[in-house]
Formats: structure tokens, C-alpha cells, sequence
């Protein structure tokens, strides 16, 4: 069976959170999961491997690791809810968690797709004039006794060669559409195109703003269940998959263990700064680190919609004036030309 995804983790821990609020045990509460009618096979499979698991007599973070699709911050999370009696607390926590998880994933794919599917648009339309209307009027022009020269016949014989050689370019399309596939469906294809896109100044924001809200909100979850920073950001530490932040927090750990307060501790490594950093200031000095936290979380989310938003409503009239341009360039090209022949006869 294949990880479960953000949303799975969500319901998940949201009806384990329900169940043990409850009072009924994890074992009853798992066998009501498995029964139920909307769960997929997959997912009664999983909840009755589970069950049998709590019935051997092992612990609910023994019988997830066992299956293999749970992440290990559930699975030590888990553990720890059920060493501090608190499993209830840190289910809901955990369900907050990934539905935020999804929410930033959700960002990303808009990020990332809503240019591509428009540029498609933009190729599609450039292939139909090369390919169907240039030929149409090469042959309104050689019936006027004449040939296509300048722009319009270099376009002219881009489509021609397009056409010659269209196994070769449907290779590359299809190539191409292999590669965008890769980098959104694997993990090492998404570490591979965030990587490259970190080399400009926006993802690289954007990337740090998405790092600074799960590790806020991993955090602010390990807080809140009675774990000391170092501890907690040890945890948090595992769901960071940006290498450039993951030296921030490898940098941070080391000043804690220094002595530095919790607070300088973020600043100095660079996690923190502005009016996160002294938001973080007040909540060490308040014994408020777990609350200052998810709200930071909450306002790097924020940062995250604002920027997407913001890059989405500019790409999108950049993408609309570049077609009409391509477009205008490619039929005016022909049509100019075309109307000095007519009005010379």
C-alpha cells in the first residue's frame, strides 16, 4: 500500500481524535473505521491490519509503523500521545497539521500548474496557425503568382519542418510531458524541481515560507504536548525537506545546546527574523512559545497565498499579451502583405 497522503492523514487522525474523545477504545473505534461503507478497500485493509495489530497486544504507534504508510513524525508523535496520556490532543493536533499540509500542497500544485497548463494553451494555439492557416495562405499567395518572404515565410518553413520531422516532435512533447509528470508525481523529480526553481529569488521565498510554516507548526504541536524545544524541533526536523533550511535548524539546535535562549536561538539561525523574531520574543518571555508559534505558522501561510496570488495574477496577463503578440506577429506578417497585393490589382 502506497503513503497515505496529506488528506488521509487528516481524516485519520481527526476520527482517532473523535473515537478516543469519546471514550471508546482504539480497538473498537478502528473496527468502526473498517466497517464503515465509504472506506475504500484499501483504506478497511489498513484499518483491520491495525486492529489485529492492537489485539496482539502492541501499542496503535507499533501497529502504524508496522504498515509502512504512516510518516515516522505520526508514528513518534503517536508515541508520544500515548506515553503522556494525551493521544486525544496530539490526534487533533496531528489532524490540523496535515489538513495546513495539504493546504500548502494545494499552493504549490497551483503554483507550479497554472503556468505550465497555459503556456500549453499558448503552444497549442502556435501549432494550428504553423500547421493548418500558414499553408492555407501560402496557397492564396501563390495564386497571386508570388511567394511568402520575410517573417511570415520563416514561419512558413518552421511549420513545414515541423511537419517533416512531426515524430520527432511529438517524441520531444511527449518527452517533455514524461519529465513535468516525474518532477510533480516522485519525490526525488519534486526535490530536483524545487532545486532548480530555488535558483530564483521568488521560490526561494516562497520555499522558506513553506518550511517556516511546517516547522512553526510541527513545533507549536510539540510544544503544546509538553516537549521541550530541542526535543520538539528534533521532531520537526524530519518534515523539512528544504536542505537550506534544515542547516538553519541544524544551526539552531547547536545554540541550544549552548546555552542560547530559545528565542535567540531562531533569530540567530536565521529561522526567524522581523516580526516573527520578536513575536517569538514575548511568547519565550510569556511562557507562550507553543501559541506565538502557530501563529507565525499561520502568518507564513498567509505569506504563502499572498505570494502565489500575487505571481499568479501576473503571469497570467504576461502569458495573454505574449499569445496575442505571438499571434499578432505571425498574422500581420502575412495579411500586411497580403493586402498590398490586393490593392495592387
Amino acid at each position: 500500500m502506497k503513503k497515505l497522503s496529506n488528506t488521509d492523514l487528516s481524516y485519520f487522525c481527526g476520527q482517532m481524535a473523535m473515537i478516543i474523545k469519546s471514550g471508546i477504545s482504539s480497538i473498537e473505534g478502528l473496527h468502526m473505521m473498517g466497517e464503515d461503507s465509504e472506506a475504500s478497500p484499501e483504506e478497511k485493509k489498513l484499518y483491520f491490519d491495525l486492529q489485529a495489530k492492537l489485539e496482539e497486544g502492541g501499542y496503535l504507534n507499533n501497529a502504524m509503523e508496522s504498515t509502512g504508510v504512516f510518516p515516522s513524525y505520526v508514528v513518534k508523535m503517536t508515541r508520544i500521545g500515548e506515553e503522556t496520556g494525551t493521544l486525544d490532543n496530539v490526534m487533533e493536533a496531528l489532524r490540523i497539521h496535515y489538513t495546513r499540509e495539504e493546504e500548502i500542497s494545494r499552493s504549490i500544485r497551483q503554483a507550479v500548474t497554472y503556468p505550465i497548463v497555459m503556456s500549453g494553451m499558448i503552444l497549442v494555439v502556435i501549432l494550428v496557425l504553423l500547421l493548418q492557416v500558414m499553408p492555407v495562405f501560402r496557397q492564396v499567395f501563390r495564386q497571386l503568382g508570388t511567394e511568402m518572404t520575410g517573417f511570415a515565410g520563416i514561419m512558413f518553413d518552421a511549420g513545414d519542418a515541423i511537419r517533416k520531422y512531426s515524430i520527432a516532435v511529438v517524441v520531444i512533447l511527449v518527452l517533455f510531458l514524461v519529465f513535468i509528470i516525474i518532477c510533480l508525481r516522485t519525490e526525488k523529480g519534486r526535490k530536483s524541481g524545487l532545486s532548480f526553481l530555488s535558483n530564483f529569488r521568488f521560490f526561494q521565498k516562497l520555499r522558506n515560507d513553506i518550511s517556516l510554516s511546517r516547522f512553526s507548526d510541527g513545533l507549536a504541536l510539540a510544544l503544546r504536548s509538553g516537549f521541550s524545544a530541542d526535543f520538539g524541533i528534533e521532531m520537526v526536523s524530519g518534515i523539512i525537506d528544504d536542505d537550506i533550511f534544515r542547516r538553519k535548524i541544524e544551526d539552531c539546535k547547536k545554540r541550544l545546546d549552548e546555552g542560547a535562549p530559545f528565542d535567540e536561538a531562531l533569530k540567530e539561525a536565521g529561522i526567524l527574523s522581523g516580526v516573527p523574531a520578536r513575536m517569538m520574543t514575548i511568547g519565550n518571555r510569556t511562557g507562550s512559545s507553543d501559541t506565538v508559534m502557530q501563529q507565525i505558522s499561520d502568518l507564513s501561510q498567509k505569506n504563502i497565498d499572498n505570494s502565489i496570488d500575487r505571481a499568479l495574477g501576473a503571469i497570467e496577463p504576461v502569458l495573454i499579451v505574449s499569445l496575442s503578440l505571438i499571434i499578432g506577429a505571425i498574422l500581420m506578417s502575412v495579411i500586411i502583405p497580403f493586402l498590398g497585393m490586393v490593392s495592387s490589382i
